[in-house]
């Protein structure tokens, strides 16, 4: 694959994953509402509903770095056309996983009662949901040897046909929901076809994947230790990076469980959507770019390589600001838009406005660099830095949770755990991160601030502007319901639009973008015509 047939497949990688986004963003919205307000009626369920796809998450700590290596390996011996090292590669990934699943549930199963405990679960619902998690942990056991091959997918340069199978299975997933809801089917109901709507891609990303690779063969006795151990020495520092952003991303929740209670779960979970959806709009870029570090990496090719770094972060950036000063802005909105509050609490907003600020910070510093220079050779500094960032994080959202709660009460008891991902994430991103992507970049600090994000900022100084103006002007409340927000929304995105096209983009890129519309917008008249 030549460099402008990689470029290429980044753009249409990176189009398809924000069609992705789009798409799990609009059903989301829906079906986000539709179980807060559903499961609602038990005041626990919603919030156990939460900590066990919380607990998915962590799922991925059984990865042991080898989804990545998965993507990495196949992106390198697809070049080198090696199927039969590729074949040992694979084969000892999956059947590991395998084993691991199984010892996974197992443990599982058996300190069932002491999680239920921990979690703080009352006793009407002790049994109830005791079985229910037994039954979540067997589901994503069946599904995690299967979730290499979205991975695999990754490496093969096919990331639209892994977003689509995403797709699918977030559509398969809304209608679950919409219909358990409907018909007023069990709690238990809705858990097990969730899990099947996580199963079904996967499964179906084996096939094709395989599919693409006929001279790669998935066999028990292909399993080896020596290609285990191998591999294992990019996984383990893979895996330590994992672990650092799974107790970074993932410890919110059950901080807040076990010294709030599960119930504080609820009213931060709100907050919590609103910077996940931020984070999903806006990390497709970093995303996109890993498998395409690790191609061009593996071709030597390092000014493609800085280069792609350079113009990741200036996108990357391009896409969140204007995203951000409206999140920010509207946040109350926002928040009742997605779970149908008439009136958030002041903590609830303050969580959201926090948690979005982080998510905006991780754009701006970690997710492009970290993403592509873990597959070109510097995974040990990165792991070293995510174990740190991690850890003050953890300490520190643990230490604020319990000063707020006894300071302020439980309800500003959440605030505690997003000061505790702000905090570390701004310090190493601005101290210790933009320094070292200067570095590889060729740059000065203040080069690549004017190079990565000030264009950025200089888009979106009208946007902000105006939202000031509609949120301050004294002749309505601003954004007091759903249709003005909209409304209002839509002013400010039209100012931040305008402002990045005329002062964001340079005088080519403007042409290029134009010339692109008009040949888009005269294909489909012609379609029309015909």
């Amino acid at each position: 694959m030549t460099n402008a047939q990689v470029k290429k497949n980044v753009v249409n990688s990176a189009m398809s994953s924000y069609l992705r986004i789009v798409v799990r963003m609009g059903l989301g919205l829906v079906t986000f509402r539709l179980l807060y307000q559903g499961l609602n009626s038990v005041p626990e369920q919603f919030g156990f509903w939460s900590l066990l796809w919380a607990v998915f998450g962590y799922g991925i700590l059984l990865d042991f770095g080898f989804g990545y290596s998965a993507q990495k390996r196949v992106a390198e011996l697809s070049v080198k056309q090696d199927w039969a090292q590729l074949s040992r590669v694979l084969s000892t990934i999956f059947f590991f996983y395998l084993g691991v699943a199984a010892v996974a549930v197992t443990l599982g199963v058996i300190f069932s009662e002491r999680m239920i405990d921990l979690f703080k679960v009352s006793v009407t619902h002790r049994d109830e949901y005791r079985f229910i998690m037994i039954v979540f942990l067997a589901g994503i056991g069946i599904s995690f040897p299967f979730g290499i091959f979205p991975e695999v997918l990754n490496g093969q340069q096919r990331i639209t046909t892994a977003n689509n199978l995403n797709i699918l299975g977030t559509i398969a997933n809304f209608i679950v929901v919409a219909c358990v809801m409907w018909f007023k089917l069990s709690f238990l109901t809705l858990v097990v076809l969730s899990l099947f709507c996580t199963f079904f891609p996967y499964l179906l990303a084996a096939k094709i994947a395989l599919d693409h690779m006929p001279g790669v063969k998935l066999r028990p006795k292909l399993f080896s230790f020596h290609t285990m151990f191998d591999t294992g020495k990019f996984s383990l520092f893979a895996y330590a990076n994992t672990l650092s952003n799974v107790v970074r991303n993932k410890t919110d929740q059950p901080v807040i469980s076990m010294i709030l209670g599960v119930a504080a779960i609820t009213p931060y979970q709100a907050s919590s959507k609103v910077g996940e959806m931020f984070g999903m709009l806006t990390r497709q870029i970093a995303d996109v770019l890993s498998p395409t570090a690790a191609h061009l990496h593996a071709k030597g090719e390092a000014i493609a390589l800085r280069e792609m770094m350079l113009n990741g972060m200036r996108f990357s950036t391009l896409a969140a600001t204007p995203l951000f000063v409206a999140t920010e802005f509207y946040m109350d909105g926002i928040i009742r838009l997605l779970t149908g509050v008439k009136h958030p609490t002041a903590p609830m907003l303050w969580a959201g406005e926090l948690l979005v600020f982080w998510y905006y910070s991780l754009v701006l510093t970690h997710w492009v660099f970290k993403n592509m220079f873990m597959m070109a050779g510097q995974e040990k500094k990165i792991m070293l830095q995510g174990v740190s960032e991690a850890a003050i994080n953890l300490a520190l959202s643990i230490g604020l949770t319990f000063w707020l709660r006894n300071e302020f009460g439980v309800e500003w008891g959440i605030l505690g755990v997003a000061l505790g991902s702000v905090i570390p994430t701004f310090v190493f991103g601005w101290g210790f991160i933009w320094g070292w992507a200067a570095h590889e970049a060729k740059l000065t600090r203040w080069q690549l601030f004017y190079r990565a994000i000030w264009p950025a900022w200089r888009g979106c100084l009208g946007m902000v502007a105006v939202a000031l103006a509609l949120r301050l002007q004294p002749f309505w409340a601003s954004g007091h319901n759903t249709i003005l927000m909209f409304a209002e929304s839509a002013v400010v995105a039209g100012f931040g639009v305008m402002g990045i096209w005329r002062f964001s983009f340079n005088e080519a890129e403007r042409e290029s973008y134009a010339g692109k519309i008009r040949y888009t917008l005269s294909g489909k008249t012609k379609g029309t015509s015909a």
